[in-house]
């Protein structure tokens, strides 16, 4: 198993990547809408080594919650390791599915513990929105690595897929460690994951089309193991 963990660089102000995501918040016919908070104000910088100092001097435009504004990008990830759900997220990638990137950002959006790549290396990282910054994702080169790496994690393969067999996702009895495995868009999991796993669930639906949006099903199953285990009762 090879990983590629974020926030062991140095956390500079702004990045290229940070620069997108700031442009891509405004549109050609509108003004452009501040994004995030502006320099320190005059005075003495506050006593914290969590807080880079290009943030303080320049403004802070990343995409980040309230909490981590003028973080370093490694004090971002260290305090998000302190306190990241039991559940990690998977994806097979065949196709080059543009989706994974929202997925990543729905991770990160719920404190997922990892994301896994499973199949090519490559993804589209534009809709992630820079959030793979801050999650540990994980590349496996195939069905059977992946598999091999979450046994020897004792993490159970919960699978989703609307396909026979598959028990609704608001019934089933989600475990709270475990590994969460979507498929691409359209063809769903490959016969060798669904035969892999230790669960197979699928989300209920009621219209006319076969199957939902791949990121918004992650969504919601995602939002369910919170709904079960990080929400009070």
């Amino acid at each position: 198993m090879s990983g590629s963990l974020p926030g062991a660089g140095s956390g500079c102000a702004v990045s290229r990547a940070e620069d997108l995501y700031a442009a891509a918040v405004t549109s050609d016919e509108q003004p452009a809408a501040a994004v995030g908070v502006g320099p320190w104000p005059a005075g003495e910088w506050p006593d914290d080594d969590r807080l880079d100092p290009e943030l303080l001097r320049h403004g802070d435009r990343r995409n980040v919650v309230d909490r981590y504004r003028y973080w370093r990008m490694d004090a971002i990830v260290a305090d998000l390791d302190a306190r990241r759900h039991p559940f990690a997220v998977a994806i097979e990638n065949w196709q080059h599915d543009l989706n994974i990137g929202s997925i990543v950002r729905t991770a990160n959006a719920f404190a997922a513990e990892s994301v896994h790549i499973v199949g090519r290396r490559r993804w589209n990282r534009r809709g992630a929105m820079v959030t793979d910054r801050y999650q540990h994702v994980v590349h496996h080169p195939d069905v059977a690595a992946f598999v091999a790496a979450m046994r020897s994690a004792r993490l159970p393969v919960v699978a989703v897929d609307n396909v026979a067999g598959a028990v609704a996702v608001e019934a089933f009895a989600m475990p709270q460690r475990c590994v969460l495995l979507f498929g691409q868009e359209g063809p769903g999991l490959s016969d060798e994951a669904r035969a892999a796993a230790d669960a197979l669930v699928e989300i209920p639906q009621f219209g006319s089309t076969r199957s939902i949006n791949a990121s918004a099903a992650a969504a919601i199953v995602m939002h369910e193991w919170i709904r079960r285990w990080a929400l009070p009762q």
